[in-house]
């Protein structure tokens, strides 16, 4: 059976989520990966859910137990991933060219590692430029305060 768009857009979202779990070294209960692509600025960062707190990557040790081995949330490792993501949203954007697709502003990726479930939500609107003072960065801080909101 031949590939077709759908094949390779999800094999990019997975590359992602890949990325994410080698990052937190498969170590947590849910990853959020936010992407952008705005005004041809490409954007992207992630958190997670660990041990029932959701937290941001440079904060991961925040929330370990005391018998966990730390994580290494180094500067170089979270450019890597971010890197990486950032290389499959330019891909994105070029598989929806090849295709004819229109190519989402914004998704949300929301993998649930524990039950093996990766939903995700794409937006085809302006978030972010066409604000006078709004950022990528507002938007991802947003969605974890969000998400932080719903911690039992």
């Amino acid at each position: 059976m031949e590939k077709v768009f759908e094949d390779y857009f999800t094999e990019l979202q997975a590359d992602m989520v890949s990325i994410c779990l080698e990052y937190v070294e498969k170590r947590a209960d849910v990853i959020y990966i936010y992407c952008s692509f705005e005004s041809n600025i490409v954007f992207s960062g992630f958190f997670y859910k660990v041990n029932e707190k959701v937290v941001k990557k440079h904060k991961l040790n925040d929330v370990i137990a005391t018998d966990e081995k730390e994580y290494d949330v180094s500067i170089a490792r979270q450019k890597g991933a971010i890197t990486v993501i950032n290389e499959d949203i330019k891909a994105l954007k070029n598989l929806c060219e090849k295709y004819h697709r229109e190519m989402p502003t914004q998704i949300k990726l929301i993998y649930d590692i524990k039950n093996n479930k990766l939903s995700a939500d794409c937006g085809y609107d302006l978030y972010y430029s066409n604000h006078k003072t709004k950022t990528a960065d507002d938007i991802l801080e947003e969605w974890f305060q969000l998400e932080k909101n719903k911690e039992e």
